[in-house]
C-alpha cells in the first residue's frame, strides 16, 4: 500500500519532468480545458445564435486560458523563459497555431465530412492536444 501511495504521489503531486507523468497529466489539464471549451462552443451556437466558427474561436481562447493556468501550476515545472508574460504569449502563439488547426478540423469533419459539429469538435481536441503538448513542452518548458 505504501508503494502504491509512493506512486499515487509521484503521478500527482511531485514535480516531474519524465515525458509520460506530463502527458498524463496534459490530458486532464486538457480535459478540463476541452468541457470550457466544448461548453463555450454549444452553449455560443445553440443558445445564442453565434455561427459555429466564431464560437469554436471563441470557446477555444476561454480553453487556451484554463490550460495556461492548470499546465503552469501542475504539469509543467521548470520554464525556459523568466517572464510569464512573454512565456503566456507564447504558449499562447503555440495556441493560436491549435486554434487554426482547430477550425481546419472542425471545417473539414463538418463540412466536407457531414459530420455533426460537435462530433467534429471532439476529433479535432484529441488531435489538437497533442500538438500543444509536445509543441508547448519543447518550446516553453524543461
Amino acid at each position: 500500500l505504501k508503494m502504491v501511495k509512493q506512486k499515487l504521489y509521484t503521478i500527482l503531486k511531485q514535480e516531474t519532468e519524465r515525458t509520460a507523468i506530463q502527458l498524463f497529466r496534459y490530458v486532464f489539464v486538457g480535459g478540463a480545458a476541452f468541457i470550457v471549451d466544448f461548453g463555450s462552443l454549444f452553449i455560443l451556437t445553440d443558445f445564442f445564435g453565434i455561427y459555429y466558427l466564431v464560437s469554436a474561436a471563441i470557446a477555444f481562447i476561454l480553453g487556451l486560458i484554463v490550460n495556461y493556468i492548470l499546465s503552469i501550476s501542475w504539469v509543467f515545472n521548470n520554464r525556459k523563459l523568466n517572464s510569464s508574460t512573454l512565456e503566456f504569449g507564447v504558449f499562447s502563439l503555440i495556441g493560436m497555431v491549435g486554434l487554426g488547426l482547430n477550425e481546419v478540423f472542425i471545417w473539414f469533419f463538418t463540412a466536407e465530412v457531414g459530420f455533426y459539429y460537435l462530433i467534429s469538435k471532439i476529433i479535432s481536441a484529441i488531435i489538437v492536444l497533442f500538438w500543444n503538448f509536445f509543441a508547448r513542452k519543447y518550446v516553453l518548458f524543461k
